[in-house]
């Protein structure tokens, strides 16, 4: 891990700090109110910062295994730590939803009053500190990891924000039944979030190739390097939702291993530069080839070489 990388590390962890201490304060304030409301969409707003809680402690703690070095054991490091604890937390934000959704049910069987000013004073605040916290992850959003709990974040902001227009609603018509319905709408914001987040942590986790990344386009922009016969084996797979990877048997013509460093440094170009994939492990296969020095019979080991030190991670 580099210097800047360090840094980064540095400031996510401490923004992931203040957004823990932020959403713990709120949690309770949120259940309190709500029970002295008799808010299904206040305590809902409870339970759903509950969860929000969690995800942030979960992901916090998934970066911090992140700076962790490779090992003989563990060879990539532990850069899916992150992609793990995005796919826990979108899988929380499912069953949470679930239950917010059978909850409001329930309650639009079983009607209470409710004390609209409260929740829409409770709700203001809420507007504040999720937005306040969204604010901060924003800038991390591109990692899967951070991006499930962004939007664990801004999901309550939007449906804290829906909270007060559905207390001034009751408040200027009485009709309590305002009070489950939005609990539904944010049941359904929640589970559109989540879903989103499972696709991509599931495509990960099975080394599916990188969304917004196309094998032909791939093997296109490789096929077109000078050199370059076949291209086939070709994977592609991501480490994180950052970090992509590529293994690929490439097919070259009778030519001596200086040349072929030079096909190597080109392929190696043209990934990292156009599809942004920084790990690669390339074999070429020579052909047309006699045996003699730099071709058939030391080349399988000499280039495995070339293509090692090609790597870049």
């Amino acid at each position: 891990m580099n210097a800047s990388t360090g840094r980064n590390n540095r400031r996510l962890q401490r923004v992931l700090q203040i957004s823990m201490l932020l959403t713990s304060a709120y949690v309770v304030g949120t259940f309190v109110f709500g029970l002295r409301a008799h808010s299904l969409a206040l305590i809902s707003e409870a339970g759903h910062n509950v969860s929000d809680l969690l995800a942030i402690l979960l992901s916090f703690f998934a970066v911090y295994m992140q700076t962790r070095p490779a090992t003989d054991r563990k060879t990539f490091g532990y850069q899916r730590a992150g992609v793990l604890a995005a796919f826990v937390n979108a899988l929380t934000l499912i069953v949470l939803s679930g239950w917010i959704g059978l909850a409001a049910i329930e309650r639009l069987h079983t009607p209470v009053a409710v004390q609209p000013h409260l929740m829409m004073i409770v709700a203001a605040f809420g507007v504040l500190m999720n937005g306040a916290v969204a604010g901060l992850l924003w800038r991390f959003s591109g990692d899967v990891n951070i991006r499930s709990v962004f939007l664990h974040m801004l999901g309550d902001t939007l449906s804290t924000a829906a909270v007060i227009v559905g207390g001034g609603a009751i408040a200027f018509t009485g009709f309590t039944w305002i009070d489950p319905v939005l609990s539904m709408v944010i049941a359904a914001m929640i589970l559109w979030s989540s879903a989103g987040i499972v696709r991509e942590t599931l495509n990960i986790l099975l080394e599916g190739t990188p969304r917004k990344l196309q094998l032909a386009e791939i093997r296109e922009a490789m096929q077109k390097i000078p050199g370059v016969l076949n291209v086939h084996d070709l994977h592609v797979w991501s480490l994180t939702s950052q970090s992509h990877a590529l293994a690929s048997h490439i097919t070259i013509g009778d030519r001596p291993l200086a040349d072929s460093n030079a096909i190597l440094k080109a392929l190696n170009h043209a990934l990292q530069h156009r599809f942004q994939i920084h790990h690669t492990t390339i074999q070429f296969e020579a052909t047309n080839c006699s045996p003699g020095p730099g071709c058939c019979a030391p080349a399988p080991v000499e280039v495995e070489e070339a293509c090692s030190h090609g790597h870049s991670h």
